[in-house]
């Protein structure tokens, strides 16, 4: 008897064969294979009937899963086990009954993917759950709904081509505030006391708490004259240990990871992106081959749960016992409560699927990342099991005169379960103090004051943002990497040193949102929506009921603000009319303009584009002259020193500005860095010559023995060194055409016909080739880091995508294909999608791809 198996992706394949034999037939759907029509009436706004169509990318993956069902004796839908895994399942059983494919079809799911899991799995199919697939049609259809229909409201009012998002907006007003609240933050100066004393030759510090009886507060000493004033009074006062205190405090193990504590702890601990997070364990989910063939090392990443099975508590308290003193392992299992309020998504905690498999057991079988993933995981599950850490805590209280000053000091008594695993987060270091003695007098080593100032909030990085994500309950943490890429992908934030700051079109898009549906950016409202979509998955809620509800408030919304201005105002009257002025955008970048216009036509740039006057911005170390920012016919520059009044005297060194870098983000360190092409690099080794780094029409390049060689773009002509520098000189200049990108390594033969796979620098950034296919590594990927199997993995999803289209259609063509992309994203088309959907052979073609709407028709009933 035959079965066909259907997975989502390509590498569970060869996992599920080993483990089901030889009459089961595996093929994957490469994700989602039909979306919603990218135009306006995929969803019926009267009884929310969908019309859908056949992803163009997974086209051919979809015949062939048509093609196989027919032969096979029964289909076992295999796609992973959460909403969007249910709906993969529900519209490839649709498309195969609109085929009149008769083969009974099943439903199997899996968390876990170990021999034993998938074996039980398939002798113990069921139906499909029809309220998570329910669900998942609601959350796509409100993602729609809001996306078409506000997107265009935001090209009519601000800019062709922004969008907003059911999701992404809420987030990116999140950004924007912080933002806000930074910018709106004034600092206030604050002092502390403190006594450095010793006893023996151990020296330590304590901080001064009470004077003349009363507690010291923050700002109870506000500035340097009131910190000189109590000092002056305790000068030449003995020091005398009052009282001491000791205690024994616990620390208690995290729970094992849940999607979100595992992103934030991944990008905190690790340097990842939330994106590569879930890349990584996608891949130890999936499964990796340690040798014996391949096996899946964790359980399912997308969970909000923190549960583990029995199986496993068993497995790792056999571990932590065969393996650890007896003081490591708690006398019964610890168990934890999740703090999400729906926890629904899997019914597991990620967690290793065998403890025994440890992280330097593996390691060697394993890319860089997918090492430190897994041993992330692996210590976090083995470490929830484990005792608590316990600290020995001593305060002691030393009185100078009428002040009370407090040393602390802690000491790690018993590892526990910090022996395995300890987060960077609440990583508490040791402070010793001496044994001191209540009674006995101590040295005055120094009495003296510090100066301190209030800091503002900090920006979100990706793992504070993941985390206020999830306590606002904007969204579920399977989304949080798309969220994040979107807002990225939609130039509306930007990831400066690891932190995000909103752009000024993202500042735009959110005051216009906020201003105009502030109901629908509300943080709670995006949260209580959120929580009537998991009562659709629980079966508590209708979900045609709830798009009724949610519609009819929101488009009415839509028609009353057709006719608002244009743009934000800025709370500043036009200085020609008196009436406000608003932040506007057009073709050439945003500005401020007055809302009389037409009959007021005042305008100013958003941010000054020319250097007023001398702006010195420091003096330079080698010559002591001053760096200036100016500004001349061709753009804002740096100078070093004044212009000679004599003609034919050395002009002074210049350096143009970067269009990209803000004025008023110029520092002499910046400018330093421009002045300091054209550079030495060094001398090569062999003709003695000097190889100078300069910046060129055509780019930076280097210059030796009257020959150019382009830098490459990995490289910065700032930073580049000798060594290499001379790699560049010798890389052979690459051919015209197709193969002229500079090969910046070889990566090995392909294990289908033994071309070499490279990894190549080419105009729009890294890319891996292979034969004719190329294949853009992603942000977080460089050049140096990528594998073979990452690049392999590349190939197959850009070869899966069919031909590139030719450049006079693809602009057109791409917002469609965007919109095509897995259900779970909260990205809307920009407005080129409109052209593409008119034509009329594109029209043709998706008529015969629509969802037959009686079956869309009887769900909007039911």
């Amino acid at each position: 008897m035959s079965k066909l198996v259907i997975v989502e992706s390509p590498s569970k394949s060869k996992t599920l064969k080993k483990y089901l034999g030889a009459d089961y037939e595996i093929l994957a759907s490469y994700g989602h294979v039909r979306d919603l029509e990218p135009k306006t009436g995929a969803v019926d706004t009267e009884n929310f009937s969908m019309k859908y169509q056949i992803i163009e990318r997974n086209a051919k993956h979809v015949e062939a899963i048509v093609k196989a069902a027919k032969k096979a004796d029964e289909v076992l839908l295999a796609t992973d086990p959460d909403r969007e895994g249910e709906a993969i399942s529900w519209h490839i059983s649709e498309i195969l009954k609109e085929r009149k494919v008769k083969t009974p079809m099943k439903r199997v799911a899996f968390y876990e993917i170990t021999e034993s899991a998938v074996q039980d799995a398939v002798r113990n199919p069921r139906e499909i759950a029809s309220d998570l697939v329910d669900a998942q049609q609601a959350r796509r259809a409100l993602d729609y709904l809001v996306g078409f229909n506000l997107s265009p409201l935001l090209w009519r009012k601000i800019s062709p081509g922004l969008s907003a998002g059911r999701v992404q907006s809420p987030a990116l007003r999140m950004i924007v505030e912080r933002e806000l609240e930074i910018e709106a933050f004034n600092p206030r100066e604050y002092w502390s006391l403190h006594l450095d004393s010793h006893k023996g030759a151990q020296a330590f510090s304590a901080k001064l708490t009470h004077f003349k009886g009363e507690k010291v507060e923050q700002f109870t000493v506000e500035h340097e004259a009131r910190s000189k004033e109590w000092l002056a009074t305790l000068e030449s006062k003995d020091a005398r240990v009052m009282r001491i205190e000791k205690k024994r405090r616990a620390r208690h193990p995290g729970a094992p990871f849940t999607t979100s504590t595992l992103q934030q702890a991944g990008v905190r601990q690790l340097g990842m992106t939330t994106d590569r997070v879930m890349r990584t364990a996608q891949q130890l989910y999936e499964g990796m081959d340690l040798g014996e063939g391949p096996v899946g090392l964790i359980t399912y990443m997308r969970t909000d749960s923190v549960n583990l099975a029995q199986e496993a508590i068993t497995d790792i308290r056999k571990y932590v016992g065969a393996n650890f003193d007896k003081e490591f392992l708690p006398p019964t299992e610890l168990t934890y409560k999740a703090k999400t309020k729906n926890a629904q998504e899997a019914h597991e905690a990620v967690r290793p699927t065998s403890v025994s498999r440890t992280p330097e057991s593996v390691k060697q079988f394993l890319t860089h990342d997918q090492a430190r993933l897994y041993e992330l995981i692996w210590k976090r599950t083995v470490a929830c099991q484990m005792t608590p850490a316990q600290f020995d805590t001593v305060a002691a209280d030393i009185t100078v005169g009428e002040g009370t000053f407090r040393a602390t000091g802690q000491t790690l008594a018993f590892a526990g379960f910090l022996a395995v695993y300890q987060d960077d987060e609440e990583e508490e270091g040791e402070s010793k103090l001496p044994a001191l003695v209540e009674g006995e007098t101590l040295p005055v080593d120094k009495l003296y004051g510090e100066q301190h100032f209030t800091q503002p909030p900090p920006r979100y990085t990706e793992a504070s943002l993941v985390k206020a994500l999830e306590e606002h309950g904007i969204g579920r943490p399977s989304t949080y990497a798309s969220i994040i890429s979107t807002l990225q992908d939609r130039d509306y934030v930007v990831l400066e040193k690891k932190r995000f700051q909103p752009t000024d079109i993202g500042r735009l898009v959110n005051c216009f949102l906020t201003r105009h549906f502030t109901h629908y950016v509300d943080y709670d409202f995006t949260a209580k929506l959120e929580d009537k979509l998991d009562d659709v998955s629980n079966g508590t809620r209708v979900w045609s009921q709830l798009l009724g509800e949610f519609w009819k408030g929101f488009d009415g919304e839509l028609k009353a603000k057709q006719d608002v201005e244009r743009g934000c105002p800025i709370m500043e009257p036009c200085p020609k009319c008196s009436k406000p002025l608003f932040m506007q955008a057009s073709k050439r970048g945003l500005f401020i303009g007055c809302s009389g216009y037409p009959e007021c036509d005042y305008t100013r740039p958003l941010h000054a584009t020319t250097a007023e006057g001398d702006n010195i911005l420091g003096q330079d170390p080698a010559s002591g002259l001053d760096v200036k920012l100016l500004s001349g016919r061709f753009g804002p520059y740096v100078q070093i020193g004044e212009m000679p009044e004599d003609k034919k005297a050395p002009k002074p060194r210049r350096a143009s500005w970067p269009k990209e870098i803000p004025l008023d983000q110029a520092t002499l360190e910046l400018a330093l860095k421009f002045l300091s092409l054209p550079r030495e690099v060094g001398h090569h080794p062999t003709t003695g010559l000097p190889i100078i780094a300069n910046n060129g029409r055509f780019g930076p390049y280097l210059l030796h023995d009257g020959k150019f060689k382009s830098i490459p773009k990995i490289d910065s002509v700032y930073e580049i060194d000798l060594p290499r520098a001379l790699e560049v000189l010798v890389m052979e200049r690459a051919p015209r055409g197709a193969d002229s990108a500079a090969v910046l390594k070889t990566l090995g033969p392909h294990p289908d016909d033994g071309k070499d796979i490279t990894v190549r620098s080419g105009r729009y950034g890294p890319y891996v080739k292979h034969g004719s296919t190329n294949a853009t590594l992603p942000k977080d990927i460089t050049p140096e880091e990528v594998t073979m199997e990452e690049a392999l993995s590349l190939l197959a999803a850009r070869e899966a995508k069919g031909p590139a289209k030719k450049p006079a259609k693809k602009a057109a063509a791409k917002p469609a294909a965007k919109k095509a992309k897995a259900a779970d994203t909260d990205e809307i088309p920009k407005p080129a999608a409109k052209k593409a959907a008119v034509k009329k052979p594109a029209a043709k073609k998706t008529a015969t791809k629509t969802a037959a709407k009686k079956p869309a028709a009887k769900k909007a009933a039911a």
